[in-house]
């Protein structure tokens, strides 16, 4: 998966609102990219965020665990970066450094220790770089948004 695409780091909220009947155009974009990704095999997730999605899909969207269950396991195709006590440390000097939210610093963190140049996320700042690493709101248009 190093080729020369592009790697691509997807944030919980991504994952959510490809599931959130609620919001039609953020789950027409969620999923485009979700879909994108996959068959480009260029996505990365990390268990961070299958352990959120999980909790968000159960909690707020009342998916049914049977449900869950299926997305996790398509989830699971995709590079999945794991949490280490070294990436954990890492992320704390990323939260003391950039000033970024510890749970924030760790989906950075997964996305640099990847090897991503873009993290598609709703919750940070787009067009941020941090390192060699682009954040961009997948539901934005223009040059930081959906590709």
């Amino acid at each position: 998966m190093f080729g020369s695409a592009m790697r691509s780091f997807l944030d919980t909220n991504v994952l959510v609102y490809a599931d959130a009947g609620d919001e039609p155009v953020k789950q027409i974009a969620a999923i485009a990219l979700i879909s994108r990704l996959r068959r480009e095999g260029t996505g990365v997730i990390s268990t961070q965020v299958l352990q959120e999605f999980a909790n968000v899909a159960l909690r707020k969207l009342r998916l049914p665990p049977a449900l869950v269950r299926e997305r996790l396991s398509f989830y699971a195709g995709f590079d999945v970066a794991r949490n280490s006590p070294e990436l954990i440390q890492s992320a704390l000097d990323l939260h003391i450094a950039h000033g970024l939210a510890f749970y924030d610093a760790l989906i950075v963190q997964a996305a640099l220790d990847s090897g991503c140049q873009q993290l598609w996320s709703e919750d940070l700042q787009t067009g941020r770089l941090l390192g060699k690493l682009a954040i961009a709101n997948p539901f934005a248009s223009g040059p930081v948004g959906p590709m």
